[in-house]
């Protein structure tokens, strides 16, 4: 019963959530990285830094080199299948925002469900690849908790122990604790061992507020005197912040701050992708990939219910492959949307970073 009160229908409001893309954004996907197999593997060449020793004269014999020797490294990558069902009754209901009085459009409506759907579906997985990102870039481990608290996927790349540093104290009030030895000695050892000129720090919250109190830092960027850096934050996307730059003995950082978080699977707690007492020291001039494996499929969507779905969500500049399904129920009430895709966040140049965790 309308009654003789009127309503006025404003518009729909959804708040919708965005998807953290910092650590995702430090993996490369490209076409060859997309894959039907059912592992990944790489062939790692090392080139060492040697120099040409001299022979003892003109008539000695030349000096016998190798090259083309590799590590193999093979991969399983995760397995994600995410679904969602959209029931044919629920099509009948007013839908947020549509007038009450006009009659249901069923396919478009169930069309608009599908997209909002395997949004959902795909931000999840995105949310995951980012998860998985962001542990690579801190232990070197993934390891995806499930519901139970249990580990639903794990893999160790092997990340070296003299890259995962845990400094003396950096006091909040910067009274104790030797950031900038702790940062270069770190660093060191990704040039040693990755050959890679480090220029990036990434703090989690507690991290960044030690680092900015203790004194040889704060007299670095003091321009009056050593002016070895610059602050100037600026929001570069909404789960990161540029704070500037600072140079620490033989290299230059640009300095990042994260601020992204996840519903952990058991807790429901929001937990940071970034642990708050860790600085990741990195380069952005290091290979590290961003794979996807299809999900094996024997036969296409009926066509009804491809109608409502693309085969294929790609879009490489985002490192997303993604594989949509449909398919109608028997009963032909409900619409069943599957998402599934094979992700994995690989460290090619694994010796290219490392984590400092400070108290």
């Amino acid at each position: 019963m309308s009654g003789t009160s009127t309503t006025l229908m404003l518009e729909r409001f959804k708040l919708e959530v965005g998807v953290p893309g910092y650590f995702a954004s430090m993996f490369t996907t490209t076409p060859k990285s997309v894959h039907d197999t059912e592992m990944v593997e790489v062939d790692i060449l090392r080139e060492t830094e040697d120099i040409a020793v001299p022979v003892p004269n003109i008539n000695s014999g030349y000096r016998e080199n190798q090259f083309n020797k590799h590590v193999n490294k093979q991969f399983t990558p995760a397995i994600v299948k995410e679904q969602i069902g959209i029931n044919g009754f629920d099509l009948i209901k007013r839908q947020p925002g549509a007038n009450p009085f006009e009659n249901p459009d069923f396919a478009r409506t169930a069309g608009e469900k599908a997209f909002e759907g395997i949004r959902l579906l795909g931000n999840k997985v995105r949310r995951t690849v980012e998860l998985m990102g962001s542990q690579v870039m801190q232990t070197g481990i993934i390891s995806i908790p499930d519901a139970a608290g249990v580990a639903a996927y794990t893999l160790d790349f092997g990340m070296r122990s003299a890259h995962k540093v845990t400094t003396t104290a950096w006091a909040i009030n910067g009274s104790t604790g030797t950031p900038i030895p702790d940062i270069d000695n770190l660093a060191k050892l990704i040039r040693t061992n990755g050959k890679r000129r480090p220029n990036k720090l990434t703090f989690g919250n507690g991290a960044i507020q030690r680092f900015l109190a203790n004194t040889e830092v704060q007299l670095a960027l003091d321009k009056t005197k050593f002016n070895l850096g610059l602050l100037d934050p600026a929001l570069r996307s909404e789960d990161s912040t540029y704070l500037g730059t600072i140079w620490i003995r033989n290299y230059q950082y640009e300095i990042w701050l994260t601020d992204s978080y996840y519903n952990h699977p058991q807790t429901g707690v929001m937990t940071p992708y970034m642990g708050d007492n860790r600085v990741i020291v990195s380069t952005s001039k290091a290979k590290m990939t961003l794979s996807w494996g299809s999900i094996p499929r024997i036969a296409k969507p009926e066509g009804q219910a491809a109608q409502f779905l693309p085969s294929r969500l790609t879009a490489m500049d985002v490192g997303m492959d993604m594989h949509p399904f449909s398919y109608i129920s028997e009963n032909g009430e409900s619409l069943i949307l599957n998402l599934g895709g094979r992700p994995l966040t690989q460290p090619t140049e694994i010796d290219s970073y490392g984590c400092l965790t400070v108290f």
